[in-house]
């Protein structure tokens, strides 16, 4: 079972992880909140209906791993469009769509992140020294299946992945490349979420 998700009898999944992957994907999946950013603030009305109703951000992120994370939802304005005015037209969709949808949608992926997190965490703290099969009830298993989704989009942003051709060209990268540690977790990740996909789908 090393490094790869196996279906668990009455449904989720379970892998076997050593230490230092505990550790790899805990550290990625803190490094993915601390991007996605906090919650509501504490100061935030008590009213869920007055919360379900505020407005998310109209502008798309700046940074390009969370321009990744949340895209506009029609697409880029400037590609492909046939006028100005069809820009202009997608980019007003665009933003409206995203007022009333982005906060959701990081909410989401915070909770994704986690859930990886303590599942981790109760798995480090009942494991021995040389590390434990993690067991995924089929909601967890989801939300897991969300969060390496994720951090591979995450990583492969940085890693201006765009197309599988560039993909390709990550596996002949030399060992000396700077890049090399960020390009073994991406297609470590991409080798775990496939195996859950797989079993998801079994």
């Amino acid at each position: 079972m090393p490094g790869t998700f196996e279906p668990l009898p009455g449904g989720g999944a379970a892998v076997a992880l050593d230490e230092v992957e505990i550790s790899i994907i805990r550290s990625l999946a803190v490094q993915l909140l601390e991007l996605i950013g906090p919650g509501p603030a504490e100061d935030a009305p008590d009213d869920p209906l007055a919360e379900l109703f505020n407005d998310g951000p109209s502008e798309p992120p700046a940074d390009p791993v969370l321009k990744r994370l949340f895209p506009d939802a029609y697409g880029d304005p400037e590609h492909a469009a046939a006028s100005a005015e069809e820009a202009e037209e997608r980019r007003a969709y665009s933003s409206e769509f995203r007022r009333y949808t982005e906060n959701d949608l990081r909410a989401g992926k915070r909770e994704n992140a986690l859930a990886v997190i303590r599942t981790l965490d109760e798995l480090a703290a009942g494991s021995g020294d040389g590390g434990a099969v993690l067991k995924l009830a089929p909601d967890e298993s989801r939300r897991w299946l969300g969060s390496l989704n994720d951090l591979r989009l995450a990583i492969g942003s940085r890693l201006e992945i765009t197309d599988e051709d560039d993909s390709d060209l990550l596996y002949r990268l030399p060992n000396e490349d700077p890049r090399k540690p960020m390009v073994m977790a991406y297609l470590w990740l991409g080798g775990l979420q496939e195996t859950l996909v797989t079993t998801l789908m079994g």
